[in-house]
């Protein structure tokens, strides 16, 4: 689309407002409504966004221990850049136009802690390599019915999923709720996240969707657009959706899969007809580079003290650094099967992520193996080194790791890590439901 289509939309448009959005470090979309007049005037100037959107955690509690901002700033606002080239209109809205902005220090460059600031450094690499990264993401999320949600503050406790029994890829639950389903299809797909599928999944009320791939940015984007559109539409249903990483010890964990290749313009690297497994020796690599990356960029892709209740032993999810072809019980799975479809399954990935740096640390990773032209190690290896089992082991790992900051940046490593140490000590001084059943009483 044309930068002077967008505007004219705007121009001409009968409602006033305009939906402008930018990504908080945990992947939550944070916007307001401008006035189609203020819109304009802020195209090429940018508008300002109060930086405490990098200062507050999920919960809007403010951080305590973060450089970038904080009391000691006064939370100023920061300046952002509007992106034309994200134009949609939201089709819950009244077709209201929508665009997504980026932080920019106050030189004008890129700010080091904006979230799609650094997917877009890693892309910007990845173009300078010669290559064309495309990104599909897959989401399972489950769904609850909202009047079970018993106070404003969130009683979270003896939910009601909107429908029970474990029954995956079946069309026996898409009917109880086909308006629902019909919705999510079609709104998405009008809003520019379009769908490949979406069925039902194995558990109670939970569902999965694959976005269709992108190339670049575009990909993250729909990421972060999807998780936000759905919990708008729910809402009109009655529905409360979760992306939370395992919310029940019970049932499996809801993951956000991240499907990758490289082109060079025309053609997938990846793939290679001659080579065993049909991979090319860049494909080899670049594997290579993700299986080696994984252990120092951890949180970035579990970012959430709940992320490891999701990475247990004996579930679908991945537990240790390795691949294979066609495997759904290793961390990066191959898909070889034609040219056009040759990519790379991370399966570490929850739903819980932040898709700007889950794709971030991703391609890094892959650039990196091939850079340094890492050798690939066996398929499936059981022998690989267990990951970290909690954020607070991950975390340490990623803030000390000269790798993690090699591919990502000191400054926002020590940020970001910042974050999840505050993450990891609210989660201590917490008194959980299983503290009180275990100690309660006995002891």
């Amino acid at each position: 689309m044309l930068q002077s289509e967008p505007l004219q939309f705007v121009r001409e448009c009968v409602d006033d407002r305009v939906r402008v959005a930018v990504s908080d470090i945990d992947g939550v979309l944070r916007g307001k409504y401008l006035h189609k007049d203020a819109f304009l005037a802020a195209v090429d100037g940018g508008f300002g966004f109060c930086n405490g959107v990098f200062g507050w955690d999920c919960a809007d509690s403010l951080y305590d221990n973060t450089i970038y901002t904080g009391s000691h700033t006064g939370y100023p606002d920061a300046k952002v850049r509007l992106d034309l080239a994200t134009f949609r209109r939201v089709p819950w809205d009244d077709g209201v136009p929508f665009f997504l902005g980026d932080f920019v220090d106050d030189l004008g460059a890129p700010l080091e802690v904006c979230p799609r600031q650094l997917a877009k450094r890693v892309l910007a690499k990845a173009e300078r390599m010669g290559f064309q990264v495309h990104v599909g993401m897959e989401f399972e999320w489950f769904n609850f019915l909202e009047d079970s949600v018993r106070t404003p503050m969130g009683d979270y406790r003896d939910l009601k999923t909107i429908s029970q029994g474990m029954f995956g890829y079946s069309f026996l639950r898409v009917t109880q709720q086909r308006e629902y389903f019909k919705a999510l299809m079609g709104e998405l797909g009008q809003f520019g996240v379009q769908l490949e599928g979406l069925h039902t999944e194995n558990g109670p009320g939970i569902f999965e969707a694959a976005i269709r791939h992108q190339p670049g940015i575009e990909a993250a984007d729909r990421g972060v657009l999807f998780k936000d559109s759905v919990k708008q539409i729910a809402h009109r249903f009655g529905i409360l959706p979760s992306f939370m990483a395992k919310w029940n010890t019970s049932f499996q964990g809801c993951s956000a899969h991240a499907h990758q290749s490289l082109t060079d313009g025309s053609r997938n690297v990846f793939h290679d007809p001659r080579a065993p497994n049909g991979m090319s020796e860049t494909f080899r690599h670049y594997v290579a580079g993700l299986v080696h990356c994984l252990p120092d960029i951890l949180p970035l892709v579990a970012p959430t003290v709940n992320s490891y209740k999701r990475l247990v032993d004996g579930f679908w999810a991945p537990v240790r650094s390795n691949w294979a072809v066609d495997n759904r019980t290793v961390a990066f799975r191959v898909i070889s099967s034609s040219a056009a479809s040759t990519r790379v399954e991370a399966r570490i990935p929850g739903a819980d992520v932040n898709p700007y740096l889950s794709m971030a640390a991703c391609i890094a990773s892959g650039l990196y193996g091939i850079e340094h032209k890492l050798v690939l190690d066996e398929p499936a290896r059981s022998d690989a080194p267990r990951l970290q089992r909690n954020l607070m082991q991950a975390n340490t790992r990623f803030r000390e790791s000269e790798l993690g900051r090699e591919l990502l940046g000191d400054t926002f490593v020590e940020h970001f890590s910042a974050t999840r140490d505050w993450e990891w000590r609210q989660f201590q001084d917490a008194v959980t439901d299983w503290e009180l059943r275990r100690y309660l009483e006995i002891i």
